[in-house]
């Protein structure tokens, strides 16, 4: 599989870009991009992603119009990491190094295999696109490799399926790992990974309903109904979430912008309950951008809650999450590794360690992850979590209890972690989390039609 390996340098254009100027296509009459423009700007995104980037960051100077379409288009790439490169391996007579040009290959390959009747547009607007690219020294290239595919099209994908990469669209080391720890649930994982993420919904409850006034929020079946009445499609899934058909911008929701309900995965929402907090608790959520656990926390109690984030940008996310959700914490920029830098000596009676890792379980959310990871990350992201937790442990009071959040599917991130905590400190007992779906004292959720890919495992300090 070709991932990133050596550094690749882009251009300025290619990182940062005004579209209908850098690219040399015009901008259309009307507010909606043309289909070349997109596939463009896409190809940005997913050339940003093979020099070690991310999609957004290359998307952030597009014009507002463009940017929805193309990450659309980049994320449907990026989740087919290896199975674009197979094609290409059969489709290019020698590796081709421009590395906008073979992502603009990728993201039209990618199209072309899920909308095949829309063949003769998509490679008419691709050939479009690479006129503007490179000084268009590659459009003849782009219409003959595309047509290519088209004529050998059965025999390609076929041959594309014979190949665990390119079939399961995952790295070979992921799927080493998920053979090893899940060998009966192995390909239901990695085909969960190749789809578009769920959209679900925490209706906050210390918000009133609107119609009385006297109410807390409203439960997730009396705001279904109001999905309804604004013609949104959605489930109930718990007392307070929901599961919508399909994804849909925040600003059509009855009363987000109110602070009435939130985004947030359903698997995530287990956090807060998990840790079972209470009214009048000292809490510490570490590493807790972008806010969605800090805020669920402080909708079950009334607490005195720290929020640390060691990137100031991302902890800015935070307190503007809390403020429309009419929430407040504490929220410092800090590294949960350095509790010298930030803690004050009073213990906490419950300490959220949601620590950084692998995003195994999430990588359909941020594809970008499959391309960019590599085998010796996940023992980096252990030693990480393992100098988090060893940190964070003096803090808690006697009694106290820590929750252990990751949101991978890698053992070694999950229970070999926990297990090795314990091992180092006699104090740490493991509680069962009382859920139904999980075994005696952790719970591991696998990336399903509901939900993304968490770990969780509760401890208390023994007094």
């Amino acid at each position: 599989m070709d991932f990133p390996g050596s550094p690749v340098i882009l251009t300025r254009r290619a990182i940062g870009f005004a579209p209908q100027h850098a690219m040399n296509l015009p901008a259309p009459a009307s507010r909606q991009p043309s289909l070349a423009r997109t596939l463009a700007a896409a190809a940005y995104a997913v050339a940003a992603v093979l020099a070690g980037r991310t999609p957004e960051a290359a998307l952030a100077a597009a014009a507002p119009e463009l940017r929805p379409a193309a990450l659309d288009l980049a994320y449907t790439c990026l989740r087919d990491a290896g199975r674009g490169d197979f094609l290409l391996g059969r489709l290019l007579e020698k590796p081709l190094k421009d590395p906008e040009v073979r992502a603009l290959l990728l993201v039209a390959l990618a199209r072309l295999e899920r909308r095949p009747a829309e063949a003769h547009t998509v490679v008419d607007q691709a050939v479009a696109a690479a006129a503007g690219l490179s000084n268009g020294r590659f459009k003849a290239l782009t219409n003959a490799v595309l047509r290519n595919f088209l004529r050998r099209r059965d025999e390609l994908l076929a041959a594309a399926d014979t190949d665990p990469v390119a079939h399961w669209r995952h790295p070979d080391w992921w799927l080493a790992k998920l053979r090893a720890s899940y060998p009966a649930d192995w390909e239901a994982i990695a085909a969960a990974g190749n789809t578009h993420p769920p959209m679900c919904l925490r209706v906050n409850r210390r918000r009133p309903a609107g119609l009385d006034d006297n109410r807390r929020r409203p439960a997730s079946a009396d705001f279904l109904s109001e999905l309804r009445t604004a013609d949104i499609v959605a489930e109930t899934l718990d007392s307070f979430a929901l599961l919508l058909e399909k994804p849909l911008p925040v600003d059509r929701l009855p009363g987000f912008a109110a602070g009435r309900v939130s985004v947030q995965d359903w698997g995530a929402q287990h956090a807060a309950v998990l840790l079972d907090v209470h009214d009048g608790q000292r809490v510490l959520d570490a590493c807790a951008a972008p806010g969605g656990k800090t805020a669920h926390l402080l909708e079950l109690a009334t607490l005195d809650l720290t929020a640390l984030e060691l990137d100031a940008t991302r902890a800015r996310g935070i307190a503007e999450n809390l403020d429309r959700l009419g929430l407040a914490a504490s929220v410092k920029v800090a590294d949960a590794r350095q509790p010298q830098r930030w803690w004050d000596g009073r213990p906490f009676d419950r300490i959220l360690a949601d620590v950084p890792c692998s995003a195994s379980g999430v990588a359909r959310r941020h594809p970008d992850i499959k391309w960019l990871r590599r085998a010796a990350d996940v023992a980096g992201f252990a030693r990480t979590q393992a100098a988090i937790l060893d940190a964070l442990w003096p803090a808690l009071a006697p009694g106290g209890k820590m929750l252990y959040c990751t949101c991978s599917v890698f053992p070694e991130e999950n229970g070999a972690q926990v297990r090795a905590f314990v091992a180092r400190h006699p104090d740490a007992r493991r509680l069962p989390t009382g859920l139904a779906a999980c075994t005696e004292d952790e719970l591991q959720l696998l990336p399903a039609a509901a939900h993304d890919g968490f770990y969780f495992a509760l401890l208390q300090k023994e007094r």
